[in-house]
């Protein structure tokens, strides 16, 4: 399982104010501090509706890169910012995300995509996320048919069924039903594609210490419906065990107790 680690986001204050004084030196020691706790990608967000990233996310982007080896994942809605971004990363990156109403501009995103041969995050929302599976793979197989249909292969498409609040009136039930839409897609797409969620949003309204432990069985949950991939706080102990014993299931390590007490 690939870990995309969802720490540098505008919820941190410490990395949202290394941002704004452009403070190379504490930016690099957080992006260091991902890549020695086993983050496969690191995810970069600057604002939450883009404005301003065009100006901020490249710096961000060079400086992240010179400090640890991991891939990126550019974690915006502004289409000049991830032009720029695009042609200072090292490795392919992750782009996240295109749902069916974002960005405005569904075919320049997707030709900056494929010109790059970058990865690509299809979210299951049309302005508002759907409740029903049905809906969800409609969604996700017309984003799927769009993306192919600009030279992006299944192997760099990440299908997002968009897990919401459990604690909202329809939560459960649109975890649920994101369970199965991840075992769908699994089951009947061919070529093969990823899958990926969102795992914090599961959480969200829920006191941090129960929020944890309800992220940490979300992941198994949706790890055995053969989850490829999840955005995730690393840092937090209850995750990093739950990951550990994700890939102790599927012989990705050889497991030790020592590891998870």
């Amino acid at each position: 399982m690939l870990i995309v680690a969802d720490n540098l986001n505008t919820r941190n204050k410490a990395y949202m104010s290394a941002l704004q004084k452009r403070d190379s030196n504490a930016l690099s020691k957080m992006a260091k501090a991902l890549a020695e706790a086993n983050a496969d990608i690191i995810n970069v967000q600057c604002s939450t509706d883009g404005a301003g990233d065009e100006d901020v996310m490249p710096w961000a982007v060079e400086t992240i890169e010179k400090a640890a080896e991991c891939a990126l994942c550019l974690d915006t809605r502004n289409l000049e910012a991830l032009k720029k971004s695009l042609s200072l990363v090292k490795k392919p990156p992750l782009v996240n995300y295109l749902s069916a109403t974002e960005p405005k501009d569904r075919e320049g995103l997707l030709t900056l995509i494929s010109r790059a041969k970058a990865y690509l995050v299809l979210r299951a929302s049309r302005a508002a996320v759907p409740n029903s599976f049905e809906s969800k793979l409609q969604i996700l197989e017309e984003l799927l048919e769009a993306a192919n249909a600009a030279d992006i292969p299944n192997e760099r498409l990440f299908l997002d069924p968009s897990v919401v609040h459990i604690g909202r009136a329809s939560g459960q039930e649109n975890i649920m039903n994101s369970h199965e839409c991840i075992t769908a897609l699994q089951e009947t797409v061919d070529p093969p594609v990823n899958t990926i969620i969102w795992l914090s949003n599961v959480s969200s309204g829920i006191p941090k210490a129960a929020g944890k432990r309800v992220e940490a069985g979300t992941l198994l949950y949706f790890a055995g419906a053969g989850l490829d991939a999840v955005m995730v706080d690393l840092f937090d102990p209850e995750i990093r065990r739950a990951l550990y014993l994700v890939k102790a299931f599927r012989d990705e390590l050889v497991f030790t107790a020592a590891d998870i007490s």
